[in-house]
């Protein structure tokens, strides 16, 4: 038996943080956004004229995730860097 991880492919951070797949957290926070208006419709809570302007939180919510995410990334990049 080997005693090395193999499913880190030597990319492993100092701190010990394991870098974050942008993507997938910007579907994922897009999908819980879906799912959370899904459950506003089928509660009664939100009507019919209300679901217009609702739909596209989700995407905004995610997108603004997303921006964030590479901002502190790549600051963090450079700040290992120095």
């Amino acid at each position: 038996m080997n005693d090395t991880d193999t499913t880190t492919s030597g990319s492993a951070l100092a701190s010990g943080r394991h870098p974050v797949n942008i993507g997938q957290l910007v579907m994922g926070l897009a999908f819980l956004g879906l799912v959370g208006i899904w459950a506003l419709v089928e509660g009664g809570a939100v009507g019919d004229s209300e679901i217009r302007w609702l739909l596209p939180v989700p995407w905004v919510v995610a997108g603004v995730g997303g921006l964030l995410a590479t901002t502190l990334a790549a600051r963090r990049r450079t700040a290992d860097e120095d």
